[in-house]
C-alpha cells in the first residue's frame, strides 16, 4: 500500500525506505561527543550546579573590584560614623570605628578566596604527587608511605595550627601552611586509590615495555585518567580551607587588625548582635554560606556530571 506525504500525495515505499535508512545511517555515522563534552553538556543540565558556578564566579570578581567600587577605605575609619546602618552612602554600614563594611567584606572575600585556593592548590600538587608515587610504585613503598599519611591524618588539626601560629606567628603564610600540613592526606589517598585501579591496564603495561619512565608514565599514562575525581576533590578542599580559614580568624588566630577576612569580621560583629547592629555579622556570614553553598552544590553537580555512571551521550 502506498504512503501519503503531508499534501496528500502517494510516495513510493522504496523511496521511504531509503530516506529511513539514509537517516539511521546519519545517525550511525554522527560522532558521539568527548568524555569531557559530554560532562558539560550534563553539567549545563543541572541548574542547582550552574547557580553555583555562576555565584562562586560572581563572588570572585567581587572580590576584585569590590573594594575599588566605594570610596571609603578598607582600614581608614570615621569616629563620627561609628555603627551606621546600611544606608546608600555606606551599603552594608559601619562598624564600631566608622569604617565601611562594604569595602572591608569585599576586602575579606579576597583573603578568604585566596587562602582558600592557595591552599586547595597546595594539597593537589602534593596529594597528586605523593599518591600517585604511592599507587604506582606498590609493595614496601607504599606500605611506607601510607603508614606516614595515617600518622597525619591522626594529628589533631587545630592542635598543630595553634602550634604553627606560636612558632611563626598569626598572619596568612601561617594559616596556609598550617591549612596545607595534613589537607593534603585527603587526595593523597583519592589519587592512590586511582593510580592502583589503572596502573594494570594495557597502555601503561605497553609503556613500561616501551621504557617509559616511572614520571613519564603517571604524568601522561596515569593522571589525566584520575583527573575526574581530582577536580571533584578540588571543588571540595576550596570550601573546606575558606571555611576553616575563617574559623582560624574567628579564634583570633587569622588575619590580624587593620585588615580583615570573613572570619575576623564575624568574630568582630558577634557581640553586636546584643545592641542591634545586626549588619556587622549579617553580611560576613552570609557571604561564608554563600560561599559554601555555592563550592558545594557546584561540586555535586560536577561529581554527577563526570561519574562514567550517568553517562548517556
Amino acid at each position: 500500500m502506498a504512503l501519503l506525504d503531508s499534501n496528500q500525495q502517494p510516495v513510493d515505499d522504496a523511496l521511504f525506505k531509503k530516506a529511513v535508512q539514509t537517516d539511521s545511517a546519519e545517525k550511525v555515522v554522527r560522532p558521539s561527543l568527548s568524555y569531557w563534552h559530554s560532562a558539560w553538556v550534563r553539567l549545563r543540565e543541572n541548574k542547582l550546579a550552574m547557580f553555583g558556578l555562576a555565584t562562586m564566579v560572581a563572588l570572585g570578581v567581587m572580590a576584585v573590584i569590590g573594594p575599588w567600587i566605594t570610596p571609603h577605605s578598607v582600614t581608614a575609619g570615621d569616629l563620627t560614623k561609628v555603627n551606621m546602618p546600611p544606608s546608600s552612602e555606606h551599603w552594608f554600614g559601619t562598624d564600631e570605628l566608622g569604617r565601611d563594611m562594604f569595602a572591608r567584606t569585599w576586602y575579606g572575600a579576597r583573603i578568604s578566596l585566596f587562602v582558600g585556593l592557595a591552599a586547595a592548590a597546595i594539597d593537589c600538587l602534593i596529594g597528586i604527587v605523593y599518591g600517585g608515587i604511592s599507587g604506582y610504585k606498590g609493595g614496601r613503598v607504599d606500605s611506607t608511605m601510607m603508614r606516614i599519611v595515617e600518622i597525619l591524618y591522626g594529628l589533631p588539626y587545630l592542635l598543630v595550627v595553634i602550634l604553627l601560629m606560636v612558632i611563626m606567628g598569626p598572619g596568612l603564610l601561617t594559616i596556609i601552611i598550617a591549612l596545607t600540613v595534613t589537607g593534603w592526606v585527603g587526595m593523597a589517598r583519592i589519587v592512590r586509590g586511582q593510580v592502583l585501579s589503572l596502573k594494570q591496564n594495557e597502555y601503561v603495561l605497553a609503556s613500561k615495555v616501551f621504557g617509559g619512565s616511572t614520571s613519564h608514565i603517571i604524568r601522561k599514562s596515569l593522571l589525566p585518567n584520575t583527573m575526574g575525581p581530582i577536580i571533584i576533590q578540588m571543588t571540595l578542599t576550596i570550601p573546606s580551607a575558606i571555611f576553616a580559614e575563617a574559623f582560624l580568624s574567628f579564634l583570633g588566630l587569622g588575619i590580624q587588625a587593620p585588615f580583615a577576612s570573613w572570619g575576623s569580621l564575624a568574630n568582630n560583629g558577634l557581640s553586636s548582635i546584643l545592641t542591634g547592629h545586626w549588619w556587622r555579622l549579617f553580611f560576613p556570614a552570609f557571604f561564608i554560606s554563600l560561599t559554601m553553598f555555592a563550592f558545594n552544590v557546584f561540586g555535586d553537580g560536577l561529581q554527577d556530571a563526570l561519574d562514567p555512571k550517568t553517562r548517556r551521550r
